[in-house]
């Protein structure tokens, strides 16, 4: 019943894609491969905030890619806050040779393809995608959606019954002596939640 309103779900959303050239992004994912993904946004409120960058990369037999990492800064039109530039280190003059969003989006989605998407907090990043996927091609992501933050709740609450799980970044990272690869922009923080997601899912 599920897998049912999943196909319907599904063809409604092809149904409204604008962009034929898009229509990978439905079909089956058979390149057994995942795309971990992260963005710097210039705020935490989607509707308000925009995306400076995106930052993402592959996932293939429980190793992470870094050849086939992804990158790409965006223009926009907000001035950048002082504390926003403290968190991801993006300046002004950072975004000089910047991608317009449409370009950096399509850019986006044919790095991903249909494969599934891993993130932190995944839900922001996909919403301020969304933001300006609707737009442009009427849908949004149809990606499966992995959330490394819920696999790790699922994992150690077995340990910790009605317990409190700290779920902060910094925290898992430490859980499993993964290094902390100090930086924080996209590509940084995607390879960190990739080397989480494969801690979490090796040997299942």
């Amino acid at each position: 019943m599920f897998s049912f309103f999943k196909n319907l779900q599904r063809n409604y959303s092809l149904s409204k894609l604008k962009n034929e050239n898009f229509k990978f992004l439905f079909e089956p994912n058979t390149s057994d491969e995942y795309v971990v993904f992260d963005t710097e946004t210039t705020g935490l409120n989607p509707k308000e905030d925009d995306i400076l960058s995106i930052g993402a990369v592959k996932i293939k037999n429980n190793k992470i890619l870094t050849s086939e990492t992804f990158e790409v800064f965006i223009k926009n039109t907000q001035k950048i806050s002082s504390k926003s530039i403290e968190i991801h280190q993006i300046r002004p003059c950072d975004l000089e040779n910047a991608k317009e969003m449409q370009e950096a989006i399509e850019s986006f989605l044919y790095f991903i393809g249909s494969r599934p998407l891993v993130g932190y907090y995944l839900e922001f990043d996909v919403s301020m995608i969304n933001k300006y996927l609707i737009p442009m091609l009427g849908i949004k992501l149809p990606n499966k959606m992995i959330e490394v933050s819920e696999l790790y709740y699922d994992k150690e609450i077995a340990f910790i019954p009605q317990g409190n799980i700290d779920l902060r970044f910094d925290t898992i990272l430490k859980k499993y002596n993964l290094p902390n690869m100090g930086a924080h922009n996209s590509v940084n923080d995607a390879v960190m939640t990739g080397m989480i997601f494969l801690k979490l899912t090796q040997g299942k």
